[in-house]
């Protein structure tokens, strides 16, 4: 093996180091993408999303799906460092089979956003508690076309940003509480794969993972659930969560709406809250500090 001396770029992400820690950054990246969608010299945009539309399969067939599928394929290797727009570019993703002209202006709003945040990037702390904290959400129903729900987590070791995920339930949720409870059972496989991955690396959790979840009734089930029609469909994920709060390897507790900081990965924010978000998640621009997102 040859020592390459002190890591500068990897796969197109730059690493810089400094006295508090690693900032990754794939700015390069993003004007290369820029350039590849003729938008090098687009207004930027304060937001990846609109808050109020959402996605649906209506509208004119894009006139060429090669770049569409190019463009969300090149965004999401981006979400390695820009997880705020994961959202975003899981929406633009869900129609590549057949890309219409909203799905395109769509993922234009998101490179416009880029063009104005180039030099943001993903901060990694030097210290940090090894403590590790989940916080889950679901969109109930967002989905126009199939009434899927959005689930969305993000899990922090200390005040770092470890692991993160916006994606479209594969069934029907037939109340909120059970799109919740279901997020908060991925949030909890996350947690307990991570667990496992660092005890293998020698660096066990010895405490308790906290899940934080802005659903009263899916907090409750996790510790008391009740066996009746209402939830015998969801019967599986609510055994999974209870075994390992059992355990003593998670707690699932309630969080207010507006510390919810998985909101960010279920849906559309205004821009004010959409930044405060983001800053929680470390993504700042360069040389900020930040006490990250717990």
């Amino acid at each position: 093996m040859t020592d390459l001396g002190v890591l500068h770029h990897f796969l197109g992400i730059a690493v810089t180091r400094d006295s508090n820690g690693l900032f990754l950054s794939q700015r390069q990246y993003i004007l290369d993408l820029l350039n590849r969608a003729g938008m090098i010299d687009c207004q930027p945009a304060r937001r990846p999303v609109d808050t109020s539309a959402k996605l649906s399969a209506d509208g004119e067939p894009f006139s060429d799906p090669t770049l569409y599928r190019s463009i969300a394929g090149a965004l999401q290797y981006l979400t390695l460092t820009r997880p705020e727009i994961s959202y975003s570019v899981k929406q633009a993703c869900l129609y590549m089979h057949d890309p219409r002209v909203p799905h395109y202006n769509h993922m234009k709003c998101t490179l416009r956003y880029l063009k104005g945040t180039l030099d943001y990037g993903l901060h990694i702390n030097t210290t940090s508690p090894t403590s590790l904290t989940a916080y889950s959400d679901a969109d109930w129903a967002g989905c126009p076309d199939t009434r899927r729900s959005t689930s969305g987590y993000c899990v922090f070791m200390g005040n770092n940003l470890l692991s993160w995920s916006s994606k479209r339930q594969v069934t029907v949720s037939r109340s909120s509480a059970e799109a919740e409870y279901r997020a908060v059972a991925h949030a909890v496989a996350e947690t307990v794969w991570l667990r496992q991955l660092l005890a293998e690396l020698h660096r066990p959790i010895q405490q308790a993972t906290m899940v934080y979840c802005d659903n009263i009734s899916a907090v409750y089930m996790s510790s008391n659930p009740v066996q009746h029609r209402r939830t015998k469909h969801i019967e599986i994920d609510i055994h999974f969560v209870r075994e390992k709060v059992a355990l003593g390897q998670v707690r699932v507790l309630h969080v207010p709406t507006t510390a919810q900081f998985a909101d960010i990965f279920t849906k559309g924010l205004p821009t004010q809250p959409f930044h405060d978000i983001r800053f929680s998640l470390n993504v700042i621009e360069p040389h900020v500090d930040t006490a990250g997102g717990c």
